[in-house]
């Protein structure tokens, strides 16, 4: 099993995807962007980072590959495990660590994990088919020059006897050169003009991304951080402590939500539950537990496929 293809195929589909026991790959949207130097537009994309303090298994990954592998639920968690140990001994042992259309990671100073992600794929699937390409710069100040020139180099001529009719001929020539220089410079103006324009929405439409973000309470971090592990026994409030198997319908900021949600789960006829809060204070609900994994991941097949495709299940060590 190349596990990360799984993990890449993933990433497509999710901002966050846990390695258990190792540590956790995220995503976030860039916005299209240009290199003013060299004239380089890129078309929006999503940035990888790798953090290894998360590590609790969410059951996306093990799930993924359980349906894909046509294997167990405990058998796919077995692989995972036997797989990153071997990683894990490779950073260990100063090695470099080449994951596949993922990123390069090692260990750096104070044994802390490195990760330079890949740039040969973009993991954002509405820029699908887009690449970077070259514009051709605004030459205003070299036309300009050029008609300077040209004003110079053209002689007038005039004869006494022609001097009565044809002594507006030179007006003819500067009206010329001057609606010349004012197209010029008028297309040059609308281009720049456009330019300013979709770059202020491009910015508008990131900081709406970066707020919605934000509002679903999905956390990003371009480096390594130093996030605590949820203590899952500490904040249950589950009545049944031997399922260590929830499905999760949703985490919520106010605690009022969280109530509400409960109360529409059990008129569905689920023993809907509050969980607890989470590392980042959000009040979690699920939709029931189990004690059978196998169990518990049929029913979150039925319930991604009838209620919510977010809900996702958590597994107590």
């Amino acid at each position: 099993m190349v596990l990360e293809h799984y993990i890449s195929d993933l990433l497509y589909r999710y901002n966050c995807v846990v390695v258990p026991n190792f540590g956790a790959f995220l995503t976030q949207k860039i916005a299209a962007r240009i290199n003013d130097t060299t004239n380089t537009f890129f078309a929006p994309s999503k940035s990888i980072a790798f953090n290894e303090q998360l590590i609790t298994n969410d059951g996306l990954l093990v799930s993924h590959i359980a349906q894909s592998e046509k294997i167990t639920f405990e058998d796919a968690l077995s692989q995972i495990e036997g797989i990153t140990k071997k990683w894990s001994q490779k950073l260990t042992e100063g090695e470099k660590l080449s994951l596949s259309k993922i990123g390069l990671l090692w260990t750096g100073a104070e044994n802390k994990v490195q990760f330079q992600p890949s740039s040969e794929v973009n993991y954002l699937t509405s820029s699908f088919g887009l690449s970077s390409f070259n514009s051709i710069p605004v030459t205003r100040e070299v036309l300009k020059e050029e008609i300077i020139a040209l004003e110079e180099d053209i002689p007038f001529i005039i004869s006494p006897e022609k001097r009565e009719t044809t002594s507006f001929r030179p007006y003819l020539k500067y009206a010329g050169i001057l609606l010349l220089a004012l197209s010029t410079g008028l297309t040059g103006y609308r281009a720049y003009e456009k330019g300013m324009v979709n770059e202020r929405l491009v910015r508008q439409d990131a900081q709406k991304e970066v707020t919605r973000q934000i509002q679903e309470a999905t956390f990003f971090n371009t480096a390594p951080l130093e996030l605590p592990t949820v203590n899952v026994d500490a904040v249950s409030t589950v009545e049944n402590n031997t399922a260590r198997h929830h499905i999760v319908a949703g985490a919520f900021r106010v605690k009022a939500n969280a109530d509400r949600k409960i109360a529409t789960l059990q008129q569905k006829g689920y023993k809907a539950a509050y969980y607890g809060t989470n590392a980042y204070g959000l009040h979690m609900v699920t939709y029931d537990r189990y004690e059978n994994a196998q169990e518990a991941l049929s029913a979150l097949r039925e319930i991604k496929r009838t209620q919510s495709s977010d809900a996702w299940l958590l597994s107590e060590k």
